[in-house]
């Protein structure tokens, strides 16, 4: 299937293979590299899931751990594959999503080959897997050491009563000693199947060839996917206030305010871009009261927000380094429940949403990014490019109503990294 957007000057091709992986290639005819990523939909928040009617409750850090195996080939390591073609290749585990993505400017389809033998051709010993957990468990170590990090952990622990996005991607030392073969193998097989993944080539490529490859490469028969469960769901937050101290010179924090789950039918984009274009409104680096914060030195340059969609759950975050977070917080309520009360100024919205729409059209030009944002939206059956009618569809009544369900004091989570203090 091919998707033009003319006013966006974009194409789309998409194919659905027999065995169910989605295959798509965003054309950039005019760029020096192609990029490609193969994603599952699989991240570290899926630990308990059934499959073949049968439970399983995975350690902490499994989907990461996973991430990190498959490199590992029967006839070597798929890195040293790539390195040998001149290719740059990657990999990431998020709390929804596993990713595999080479980039190269010669010799794609001998890349591509590498990319999907490896990712759909699992290899696990006791050897190895022994191996790894002595190089995750120093990774562990260093995000243990990390502020930022702690903060953000911090916050969906605060957030999240049973949820486990409260736990740390990596998981901890103790988790991933658990992780054995048998259970990499169970995980690869509930979650690597076809129907559960995508492939998207962003550049210059021949698509027919690409949907070939990727047929011939992948398993011809999909798997079952694993049915996951996330636990119980609360609208409150399960802690006000989450603090942690370390060697920091000043206060870090993160604001967080807990939303709705996605509803069914929604759009996952769109939820997306409303987020993005509340906060924006809110506290973004152009809005009224980022520069009274500013000004009050309450808060610096490095102050940034987020809006996160996870399954069955979505928080917007504010945060960064401040003398006086719990000043922050109060100013940040403070205007959520004017804005829910009040409604957003006309002029105001026009030029966030104008600003925003700007972002999402230079993603379009990074094949990266694109390809990353293509593959999640896959996931949720949209189109990265939907973006466009989707602004138009967006007004000031829907912010103000966003601001209503964050202006509730119980669905807000402070989580703060305070200095040490001295003996």
């Amino acid at each position: 299937m091919s998707r033009v957007y003319a006013s966006l000057n974009e194409r789309v091709e998409s194919r659905t293979l027999e065995n169910g992986l989605r295959v798509c290639y965003l054309p950039k005819e005019n760029f020096g590299k192609t990029f490609a990523i193969l994603a599952a939909n699989y991240g570290s928040a899926d630990m308990s899931f059934t499959l073949d009617g049968k439970r399983y409750d995975t350690p902490a850090g499994v989907a990461h751990f996973l991430e990190h195996k498959m490199f590992e080939d029967e006839d070597g390591n798929a890195l040293q594959k790539f390195a040998r073609t001149g290719a740059s290749p990657n990999a990431f585990t998020s709390q929804t999503m596993t990713a595999y993505h080479f980039s190269c400017t010669e010799r794609f389809e001998e890349n591509l080959e590498i990319l999907l033998k490896f990712v759909f051709t699992p290899y696990f010993t006791e050897q190895n897997v022994a191996k790894e957990r002595g190089i995750i468990g120093q990774e562990i170590g260093m995000m243990d050491d990390t502020p930022g990090w702690q903060a953000f952990m911090g916050l969906f622990e605060g957030m999240y009563r049973a949820h486990p996005v409260r736990i740390p991607i990596a998981g901890s030392v103790e988790s991933i000693a658990q992780i054995t073969p048998e259970t990499l193998y169970t995980c690869h097989r509930a979650f690597y199947s076809p129907r559960n993944m995508a492939l998207v080539v962003c550049g210059t490529a021949d698509f027919d060839e690409v949907c070939r490859m990727a047929a011939q490469f992948s398993p011809q028969q999909a798997p079952e996917i694993g049915r996951r469960h996330y636990g119980a769901r609360r609208e409150t937050v399960s802690e006000l206030t989450v603090t942690r101290r370390m060697q920091v010179s000043q206060p870090q924090f993160l604001l967080g305010l807990k939303d709705d789950p996605l509803q069914q039918g929604e759009s996952r984009l769109r939820r997306g871009l409303l987020g993005e274009l509340a906060l924006r409104i809110l506290c973004g680096d152009t809005a009224p009261l980022y520069a009274e914060l500013y000004e009050k030195r309450l808060i610096g340059r490095d102050f940034d927000t987020d809006y996160t969609l996870i399954p069955e759950g979505a928080a917007a975050v504010l945060g960064g380094e401040s003398r006086d977070p719990e000043a922050v917080r109060t100013a940040i309520e403070a205007e959520i429940a004017r804005l829910a009360r009040e409604g957003v100024d006309k002029t105001l919205f026009r030029r966030m949403k104008k600003a925003l729409y700007g972002l999402y059209l230079r993603v379009l030009d990074v094949p990266d990014a694109y390809a990353r944002q293509q593959a999640a939206a896959l996931f949720a059956g949209e189109d990265y490019p939907d973006f466009a009618a989707l602004f138009d569809t967006v007004g000031p009544d829907d912010v103000q109503a966003m601001y209503a369900r964050w202006a509730r004091r119980d669905r807000s989570c402070l989580s703060v990294v305070m200095p040490r203090q001295e003996e």
